[in-house]
């Protein structure tokens, strides 16, 4: 029996990097999944590795920047498990480009799945939460507070996030809480697609790294288990708070 037994959670960006770990540790805790993302053959493939070790889970595919889609995971949190206790908000995108070079599209792209996303799915979710309690844990990035090269729109979108988590938590506390992670240079496919911005990936990735007071990069069981002390009964007088979870990356 796991210390989220009995639970259901919803995670969106939940097919790869930080939010499939995410799942995977929450399953191990014994909570119900409803599993977000535009990726099919993926999400099939994380809900089936689930209900093979005897877990309970469900894909619900399309864009999170599709107010519908967000609906639509709710609706099947309350359909197939009765409740909603847990949403993890993991799905990012990072829209790199200088301010004078990004196009409108791709900032208002990278502002919908990483900023507005969070709003569709609050909307839905709080309601349902607020019958018996419940935990929200958004993904949020160090690049709230550093600066990075080519990164403007994912920077301010991560920024807001954090002023947006205070907000929420003093509407919806007691019966709702609501925190922030914020990891630094977590090694998935979005931190390779994040070096591209630099004219020698590679190296960037391995002088992060080495400067890390850590000396590694982070995992996504690294990340998992915040989000997991976030969701769980263990961090009960922690809302609208921001962890930052990044091997000291902000002490550098």
């Amino acid at each position: 029996m796991g210390s989220l037994t009995g639970k259901t959670a919803i995670i969106t960006g939940g097919t790869s990097g930080m939010g499939e770990g995410i799942a995977l540790k929450l399953h191990s805790e014994g909570c119900g999944l409803i599993i977000g993302g535009r990726n099919t053959e993926r999400g099939e493939a994380v809900v089936s590795e689930i209900m093979e070790k005897g877990g309970n889970a469900l894909f619900v595919p399309g864009a999170v920047e599709d107010i519908s889609v967000n609906k639509q995971m709710v609706e099947s949190a309350l359909s197939r498990f009765g409740r909603l206790d847990i949403a993890v908000l993991s799905a990012g995108r990072l829209g790199l480009g200088k301010i004078t070079d990004i196009s409108p599209e791709d900032w208002q792209k990278t502002m919908d799945v990483n900023l507005n996303a969070v709003f569709y799915l609050l909307k839905y979710a709080i309601p349902a939460m607020e019958k018996s309690g419940g935990n929200i844990v958004i993904i949020g990035s160090v690049a709230a507070f550093h600066a990075f090269p080519s990164h403007p729109a994912y920077c301010a979108a991560k920024g807001a996030l954090v002023s947006l988590v205070r907000q929420v938590a003093a509407d919806y506390g007691p019966s709702v809480r609501i925190n922030l992670i914020c990891p630094a240079q977590v090694d998935t496919p979005l931190l390779r697609d994040s070096a591209s911005a630099f004219e020698n990936p590679q190296t960037i990735i391995q002088s992060t790294r080495e400067r890390l007071p850590m000396k590694r990069l982070g995992t996504a069981g690294d990340i998992a288990e915040a989000a997991f002390f976030l969701a769980s009964d263990s961090s009960s007088w922690i809302t609208g708070s921001c962890l930052t979870v990044d091997g000291g990356f902000l002490c550098t």
